[in-house]
């Protein structure tokens, strides 16, 4: 049965309660792994991604499959550095499913985001990033109330205390890196990206 208290004061107790959550499933929400996430305190970067896949739902750890390979090699770290530098949540944490069309994986419902909002918001409470990597069109719509990809990606944003930059999802799912000017505007927001993880 889900837990969730009233308050957190440490990572260690939320995660504790996150890893076993199962409120979307007693909503009759239709889920097919229990809920991924990696961090630990001291961290002051933070990816917030989409959904996890089906490796990450398999492994219990975000960014296992070919999307999290594709973001390592954007971000230009090693598995272990990248593990080191982020904290990995994402807008809903349990791996969806397929897409009843068989094409790539279920969205996730409004009703699920709103579940599972409860965990980011707690989440960004305690670790108090100084940079989030906001990764995809739902978790920039989410996140930052930005509704189009194209115009986003390049730019900063404040999220509360931190500088957000929004990426592309990695999936390779979508055509949009496939224009020019869409590859420089990755560029740009890897550049600013490395700046922020570089500054003291």
């Amino acid at each position: 049965m889900t837990r969730r208290r009233s308050s957190y004061r440490s990572l260690a107790s939320l995660q504790r309660d996150n890893r076993v959550c199962r409120a979307c499933a007693e909503a009759g929400f239709p889920l097919e792994s229990l809920p991924v996430l990696e961090g630990r305190p001291g961290q002051r970067a933070m990816i917030v991604g989409q959904a996890p896949g089906i490796v990450e739902g398999i492994e219990r750890r975000p960014w296992r499959g070919r999307a999290g390979a594709t973001l390592r090699r954007w971000l230009e770290l090693d598995e272990a550095a990248f593990y080191a530098a982020f904290y990995c949540v994402s807008i809903t944490r349990c791996y969806p499913g397929r897409h009843p069309s068989g094409r790539g994986d279920r969205p996730a419902t409004p009703g699920e985001i709103a579940l599972c909002r409860f965990w980011l918001d707690w989440d960004l409470q305690l670790v108090q990033p100084r940079l989030v990597l906001v990764v995809g069109g739902l978790a920039a719509r989410r996140l930052l109330g930005l509704t189009r990809l194209t115009e986003c990606i390049g730019a900063r944003y404040r999220l509360g205390d931190a500088v957000a930059v929004p990426l592309p999802h990695p999936s390779g799912a979508s055509g949009w890196l496939n224009e020019p000017a869409n590859r420089e505007r990755l560029a740009s927001a890897l550049a600013l990206v490395r700046e922020e993880l570089a500054a003291p």
